[in-house]
């Protein structure tokens, strides 16, 4: 068996949890969490042990950070005004067919979700949603609205975007493959 021998480095975030685990974060980085008395021995026998696991997610997300698309702020200051025009409209048509009513809608940029919807009926979406096929930013779109009735993802939550949507299972695998990491040039131009 042939072995790799690349040193993994890794964070150690020690805690009151119960066991240990392993997260490659968005950038490549390794972090594992683990109990306060887990010894720095164990938590190296642990990480070499998902030797594996570690390589082939930090491998994925390395990969997914070379497909990035860098935007200046002027793209940005344009994808965030036809976001808050399109998903205005988009939230008011399904808001009507779905029977439901939202508070203020708000377009931000957030790094890991697509869509929230808060205990007060205030949606927020993500701009970069204007990046994705139409039928995905309705998936969004309905997934939040759905929240209006059921605040959770139990059965009844995906119950409800199943009646809007049969397909959404399908749509949202596909969300997933636009979940790379978009990057703004700090000077207003492109890198």
């Amino acid at each position: 068996m042939m072995r790799n021998e690349e040193t993994i480095s890794y964070e150690v975030i020690r805690s009151g949890r119960k066991t240990s685990a392993i997260e490659v974060k968005r950038d490549g980085t390794v972090v594992v969490r683990c109990p306060m008395w887990v010894a720095d021995r164990e938590i190296g026998e642990f990480v070499e042990k998902h030797r594996n696991w570690i390589m082939e997610h930090r491998a994925k997300v390395l990969q997914q950070l070379e497909k990035r698309t860098v935007y200046t702020q002027d793209q940005v200051k344009e994808f965030r005004q036809h976001a808050r025009w399109m998903l205005a409209q988009k939230t008011w048509q399904w808001a009507q067919k779905m029977q439901v009513t939202y508070g203020k809608l708000t377009i931000r940029q957030q790094a890991t979700r697509w869509g929230s919807c808060s205990g007060r009926g205030n949606l927020n979406f993500n701009w970069k949603l204007v990046l994705v096929p139409e039928d995905l930013v309705d998936y969004v779109v309905v997934h939040e609205l759905a929240h209006r009735k059921e605040m959770n993802h139990s059965p009844r939550f995906w119950k409800l975007v199943e009646e809007q949507l049969p397909d959404y299972r399908e749509r949202r695998k596909r969300l997933r493959e636009y979940e790379t990491e978009i990057e703004i040039a700090e000077s207003g131009k492109p890198n």
